[in-house]
C-alpha cells in the first residue's frame, strides 16, 4: 500500500504542478485573481461591496481607505448607529441583508420575534447533536449538524423562494443554538456536565449565544462587543471563498442544508475561516519567545523570522495582517481596535492590547518593506483577542465566524437563486497533445 500511495504522490506532483510560464502563456486567472492581484468578476450581487482600491486613468490599482457596504449602507455607519442607540444590531442586519432594505421598527421587530420562536431545537434536531455528531474538531461538527437537518424539513429540496426564505430564517436563528450545543455536548463527552441552556425569549442573538455556551446571562457591554463582532463578520461580498462557495452549490440547484454546509467546509480551510486562531497561535508562541513586552527590537526580529520562515509554523505568514482586498486599511479592524483597547482596560489585559498594536505597527512595517505594497491588519487580528478576553474558547472562534456569516450567505443564496445560473467555469488543458494508448502488457513499470 505504501508503494501505490508513494507511486500516486510523484506522479501526482510530476503531471499536476504547472510553471509560471504556463500560467502566463495561456492567460490563466489562478485563485480567480488578475494579473495585477484584482479579482476576475464572475457575478453581480446588490448585498455586500468591499472597496480597497481604485483604478486610475491608466488602469493601474491606486490604494484607498478600505470601505465596506452591506446592500449599500456604509459599515461603520451601521455599527455607529447601533452603538448610538445603545441596543443590538445584529437581527437589523440579517434582515438588511435577505431583503435588501432597512426595516421599520415594525418589520424589525416581526423579524426578530420570528428568529426568537425559532431559536430552540426540535427534539430531532438535538438528537443529531446527541447521537450522531461526535467530533472534537467544532467545524467538522457544525458541518455534520447542517448536512443533516435537511431530514428535519418536511420540504428540503425546495428552490421556491419562500421556502428557501424560510429555510434561511430558521438557520440564522438555530446556528448560535446549534454552535453552544455543539460544544457544551463536545465537553460532556469528556466527562463534564451536561449543558443544553434553552434560549430565553428575552435575549438578543449575542446575548443568547453567551448564555447558553457559558450558563449565566452576560453582561449587557460585553454582549453588545460581540453583537458588533457578529455586524462585522455577517457580510463581505460575493467573492470570499465560502460564499462564493455557496452561490456555486446553490447555483447547481442544490437544497439549502447542503449550500450552507458547503460554505461551512470551506470556512473550515485556514486560508479563510481559521485566521484569527492562527493569530492567537502565533501571539501566544511570540510571548514564549519575546519576554519583554515592551522590547519593539526583539519583537522586530521574532517577527521577520516568522516571515522568513524560522520562526511559528515556518509559514512564512505574519497572521491577521494583509488582505486580499484591503489596502491602506480594514474598516473592520479600525472598528474592532477601538473596542479591544477600551475593553482590555476593563479586563486588565491594557498590556496584551498594547503588545497587539506594537506587533500590527511592526509587523504592517516590516510586511510593507518587504512586499513593496501597503498591508494593514485585518478583522482576523483583534477579533481572536476580542473573544479570548470574554473567555470564548478557542475552538469556537471559527463556528462564530459562521454563525455571523450565515445570514450573508443566505442573502447570497436567495440572490443566486433569483438570478437563476449555474456556474460552470472553463479549465484550460496543460497540453492538447493525444498521447497514444499502449497496451497493458506492453507498458513499463
Amino acid at each position: 500500500m505504501n508503494d501505490v500511495l508513494k507511486k500516486i504522490e510523484e506522479l501526482t506532483i510530476a503531471h499536476d504542478k504547472i510553471s509560471p510560464s504556463l500560467v502566463k502563456e495561456k492567460d490563466i486567472k489562478l485563485g480567480l485573481r488578475n494579473a495585477d492581484g484584482t479579482g476576475v468578476v464572475v457575478g453581480i450581487t446588490t448585498k455586500g461591496r468591499v472597496l480597497g482600491y481604485e483604478k486610475n486613468a491608466n488602469g493601474e490599482k491606486v490604494s484607498i481607505e478600505g470601505k465596506l457596504y452591506y446592500c449599500g449602507y456604509d459599515i461603520e455607519n451601521i455599527v455607529k448607529e447601533i452603538t448610538m442607540r445603545n441596543t443590538f444590531g445584529y437581527d437589523e442586519v440579517a434582515y438588511m441583508l435577505l431583503t435588501g432594505e432597512l426595516p421599520a421598527e415594525s418589520d424589525l421587530r416581526n423579524f426578530s420575534d420570528d428568529l426568537v420562536k425559532r431559536r430552540s431545537l426540535s427534539k430531532q434536531e438535538r438528537s443529531v447533536i446527541m447521537e450522531e455528531v461526535q467530533n472534537d474538531n467544532q467545524m467538522y461538527a457544525l458541518h455534520s449538524v447542517i448536512s443533516h437537518l435537511g431530514r428535519c424539513d418536511s420540504n428540503p429540496d425546495s428552490t421556491d423562494i419562500k421556502d428557501v426564505s424560510r429555510q434561511c430564517i430558521n438557520l440564522i436563528a438555530k446556528f448560535p443554538t446549534i454552535v453552544a450545543y455543539n460544544y457544551n455536548v463536545n465537553r460532556f463527552r469528556h466527562g463534564e456536565d451536561l449543558m443544553m441552556i434553552r434560549p430565553r425569549n428575552d435575549l438578543s442573538t449575542a446575548e443568547n449565544f453567551l448564555y447558553m455556551l457559558k450558563g449565566e446571562v452576560p453582561d449587557k457591554n460585553e454582549a453588545q462587543l460581540f453583537d458588533i463582532a457578529l455586524v462585522l463578520h455577517a457580510e463581505h461580498g460575493g467573492g470570499n471563498n465560502s460564499t462564493f462557495t455557496v452561490r456555486t452549490v446553490s447555483s447547481s440547484g442544490a437544497n439549502t442544508y447542503m449550500a450552507i454546509a458547503a460554505g461551512i467546509a470551506s470556512l473550515s480551510g485556514p486560508l479563510h475561516g481559521g485566521a484569527n486562531e492562527s493569530v492567537m497561535k502565533m501571539m501566544k508562541d511570540l510571548k514564549k519567545n519575546v519576554k519583554d513586552w515592551s522590547e519593539e527590537s526583539a519583537i522586530e526580529k521574532y517577527l521577520i523570522d516568522v516571515f522568513e520562515g524560522r520562526a511559528f509554523d515556518h509559514s512564512k505568514k505574519i497572521y491577521g495582517l494583509g488582505h486580499a482586498v484591503y489596502t491602506l486599511s480594514d474598516p473592520r479592524a479600525i472598528i474592532l481596535k477601538e473596542r479591544a483597547r477600551e475593553f482590555s482596560k476593563r479586563k486588565n489585559a491594557f498590556d496584551e492590547f498594547t503588545l497587539y498594536e506594537n506587533v500590527e505597527k511592526i509587523g504592517t512595517r516590516i510586511l510593507s518593506e518587504r512586499k513593496g505594497v501597503p498591508i494593514r491588519a485585518n478583522v482576523d487580528f483583534y477579533s481572536g483577542f476580542i473573544y479570548k478576553m470574554m473567555g470564548i474558547p478557542q475552538a469556537l472562534f471559527t463556528p462564530i465566524f459562521a454563525m455571523a456569516r450565515v445570514a450573508g450567505w443566505s442573502a447570497h443564496r436567495l440572490e443566486q437563486i433569483v438570478q437563476g445560473k449555474i456556474m460552470r467555469p472553463a479549465y484550460v488543458a496543460a497540453d492538447t497533445k493525444e498521447r497514444a494508448y499502449t497496451k497493458l502488457v506492453e507498458r513499463k513499470n
